[in-house]
């Protein structure tokens, strides 16, 4: 009987504990962000609410369209209008949460000095910068293009039970839209525009969530705003609030029609011409010490 009960304890000290390496910090990092910031994903969600409740009163103009006229009488802009809207309204929730997320993650946590709490975990600080920039450069962009497909779905299945309802041709619709071609560009913009051509503007705003002690927004707005002002009073140009709109607006007239918005069908993709740019490589150096720094300060700030 003792020595059963004695040698219990040795059985169970001689398992082996689970190498550190196992934990996966980057892994359970990003988790970390989903589980403290759900806006990540309930603004998108909302967006994309608000998009099919404001297509229900579309739904009834429907009716109206004649079997036969209904591919001739409406061009493909008036029928995919409330698609490329809800897209559209997804993206720039995504985007906003984006921009705010950047911009207070790393403040709010010295703000409710959780910091205290985290350094205590074997995660890096430059792990813990990457996972949270991981969040507005993938996270966020996939999934508004996940919730895109699922919102487009729902809208066509929704105005084919109309059409069929009334004796409409669905597939003059579904000809008409040219569903995969069009989410194939969405997941095209999104990567070219909010994935990488955003990412120094993420960055930044990291850095200056690790740097300020109060009102980060403003930190990040003042300066650029100052030096745009002084550029324009002293020089009468405005070289850096050029470069600055076509930075955060990369639409047609900086990265070409690739990128534009909203998405055609006929749109012809260039990712060659996208690839070569020295903007795309310039702002992803810049992006990379932007996060370098963030780190570093980081690694020295005390909570506010």
């Amino acid at each position: 009987m003792n020595t059963t009960a004695s040698t219990m304890p040795e059985a169970f000290d001689s398992q082996p504990a689970a190498p550190l390496a196992a934990v996966h910090p980057y892994y359970w990092s990003v988790r970390r962000e989903l589980w403290e910031y759900r806006s990540v994903y309930i603004a998108p969600l909302a967006a994309a609410g608000v998009s099919i409740l404001g297509f229900l009163f579309v739904l009834p103009h429907l009716t109206h369209l004649e079997p036969i006229s209904m591919p001739l009488d409406h061009t493909r802009h008036d029928i995919s209008q409330p698609y490329d809207l809800a897209a559209a309204l997804i993206m720039g929730a995504a985007f906003l949460v984006s921009i705010f997320y950047s911009l207070d993650t790393l403040y709010g946590e010295r703000r409710d000095r959780s910091i205290l709490f985290w350094k205590s975990m074997p995660v890096g600080d430059l792990t813990t910068v990457l996972a949270k920039a991981t969040v507005p450069l993938a996270i966020l962009p996939l999934f508004s293009f996940a919730v895109s497909v699922a919102t487009t779905g729902i809208m066509f299945l929704m105005s084919s039970a109309v059409l069929a309802a009334h004796g409409l041709s669905v597939g003059s619709l579904w000809a008409q839209l040219q569903a995969p071609t069009v989410l194939f560009l969405l997941l095209y913009h999104l990567v070219t525009v909010h994935m990488l051509w955003y990412a120094p503007v993420y960055a930044f705003l990291l850095l200056v969530s690790a740097w300020a002690r109060r009102a980060p927004f403003l930190w990040a707005v003042v300066p650029a705003l100052s030096i745009a002002i002084f550029e324009k009073i002293a020089f009468h140009t405005q070289y850096f609030t050029n470069f600055v709109q076509e930075r955060i607006m990369g639409g047609s007239n900086t990265l070409g029609m690739q990128t534009d918005w909203p998405v055609h069908p006929g749109m012809h993709l260039t990712p060659l011409r996208f690839l070569m740019m020295p903007g795309l490589w310039g702002g992803l150096i810049a992006a990379g010490i932007f996060l370098c720094a963030a780190a570093r300060v980081r690694r020295y700030r005390m909570p506010n």
